[in-house]
């Protein structure tokens, strides 16, 4: 009852009171607009007084529009009450730690070039959606809803959920990992895992091993975490293996974080015997190993090859994180890690106190469409797909860039050196004028910027991304990069002929 907190007293009239007292209900919020009043016969045996004056009240104030009777219904408030707020403001960017500072700095959605409607850009290397089979999905949404039902929609297991974490393990045996003693857990995608596993398992300052160059993603999840990271260079077989035994010889190294298939950005597939040797280095050192399962699919010139997580057996020492977002639904946002069984139930204490656990409706709707087939019918598509887009733009590269390198074997991407160390970034500048967008290699690199904010490693490279670029856009983009190259060489050679 709206009047159970009214006082009333003897110095003013009652049916005053009782108007007052309504609006200052509606002014505090107590009654909001459209709320239903009491009758006048229940206010009046409520406050045990007379019905007359509740009338009165009433009439007050329906006279100034504050409520209305609805004749046999009852009467309600019209008024809206006043917002008495009261604000006071943070500044928040004084209270942002480190780990949130240095994930701005390094957010390069936010700090390189944006994409503006109409560009041809090379800069995604997400996979075309248009391939993607949606009667196929839409089928594997209802057989996950006819066998789950409701079950779907409620809380689900931190670990995943089990015939998908099934169907995995299947999956990981037949790449020819041994999964005695090891589990898996599902993860929001890569970065999830990666994240999980580094803060997991590492501390300040603690030494990461990787290919240089590496994942832009990775590299930003090392530095925010403020671990020490050295790169080792590649070549076309893989990692250079006496610098590799020297950086484990001469350093404390926690872990190696490596991508042996198709490295982003390089696309470098690292050979069975380079696999090997890598694998081997790091057994005789006792370091373990952080193993990206980059788009092992899309091999255009041989078979896959079994990954390194393969050469441990029974062994504990590789940590194997898959995904399968650059050729299927990468919106699910769903990955696994495979590893040590003690390492996994640990790892899905991490993942219950992040975010319970991943959703089980997209986990169970991705079951279903590996199990049924649609995933393998999808793979066989795509390869010809993107292998056709592959072979246009390595064509396309010979004819207008001119070039000290290309690498890429696979994948959705290749890397480019420009000859005469020109300025990637400058090239990016004439570019993006021309509404053609790339992305700048020296991301992909641990110093990519000194104090200065200029890029020291990597300035004269940059990836191409053709997974979602048309055959047109790909012809025409990179006669563009090949024009204001040129454009660039005539000016090295005007400055050098200056000099």
């Amino acid at each position: 009852m709206i009047f159970s907190n009214l006082k009333l007293n003897k110095n003013e009239p009652i049916y005053i009171q009782i108007k007052n007292h309504v609006i200052d209900s509606i002014n505090k919020g107590d009654l909001k607009k459209d709320s239903k009043l009491p009758s006048t016969r229940e206010v009046s045996k409520f406050l045990s007084i007379s019905r007359n004056s509740v009338i009165a009240a009433y009439e007050e104030l329906e006279s100034e529009n504050i409520i209305a009777t609805k004749r046999g219904i009852g009467t309600f408030v019209l008024a809206e009450g006043r917002n008495n707020s009261h604000e006071y403001f943070i500044d928040y960017s004084k209270s942002f730690n480190k780990y949130a500072y240095s994930l701005k700095h390094l957010d390069i959605i936010k700090s390189e070039l944006p994409y503006k409607k109409n560009m041809i850009s090379f800069k995604s290397i997400a996979p075309d959606s248009s391939l993607f089979n949606l009667d196929d999905f839409k089928r594997c949404f209802l057989d996950a809803f006819a066998y789950e039902g409701a079950n779907l929609l409620n809380y689900g297991y931190a670990k995943g959920y089990k015939p998908l974490i099934d169907y995995l393990f299947s999956y990981m045996e037949d790449k020819g990992v041994n999964s005695i003693n090891k589990d898996i857990l599902i993860t929001n995608g890569f970065t999830e895992a990666l994240h999980m596993i580094l803060s997991s398992l590492t501390s300040t300052n603690d030494i990461i091993v990787c290919e240089k160059p590496t994942h832009n993603t990775a590299l930003k999840i090392m530095k925010s975490l403020g671990l020490e990271i050295i790169q080792v260079e590649l070549d076309a077989e893989g990692m250079n293996l006496k610098q590799l035994e020297n950086t484990l010889e001469n350093n404390n190294v926690k872990f190696g974080y490596l991508i042996p298939s198709y490295n982003n950005p390089t696309g470098i597939v690292t050979k069975v015997k380079r696999r090997k040797e890598i694998y081997n280095l790091f057994r005789k050192y006792s370091v373990p190993i952080i193993e990206d399962g980059f788009n092992e699919e899309l091999l255009y010139s041989s078979s896959p090859i079994e990954p390194i997580a393969s050469l441990s057996g029974e062994g504990n020492g590789v940590v194997y994180i898959g995904s399968l977002s650059k050729i299927l639904f990468p919106g699910l946002r769903i990955g696994w890690i495979h590893g040590d069984a003690q390492l996994i139930e640990t790892l899905e204490s991490v993942k219950r106190g992040i975010n319970i656990h991943s959703s089980f409706l997209d986990q169970s709707t991705f079951y279903y469409y590996l199990k049924n087939g649609s995933f393998n019918k999808h793979i066989k598509n795509v390869r010809k797909y993107y292998k056709d887009k592959y072979n246009l733009v390595m064509e396309m590269i010979e004819k207008h860039i001119p070039y000290e390198s290309v690498l890429g074997e696979g994948g959705l991407h290749v890397f480019i050196k420009l000859k005469n160390n020109l300025n990637a970034r400058e090239l990016l500048e004439l570019c993006y004028n021309d509404n053609v967008l790339f992305m700048p290699g020296d991301i992909f690199y641990k110093d990519f910027y000194d104090t200065n904010g200029l890029s020291i490693d990597g300035i004269n490279t940059f990836r191409i991304g053709f997974g979602k670029v048309s055959d047109e856009d790909i012809i025409t983009g990179i006669k563009i990069i090949g024009k204001n190259i040129r454009i660039l060489e005539n000016n090295l050679t005007k400055s050098s002929d200056n000099k």
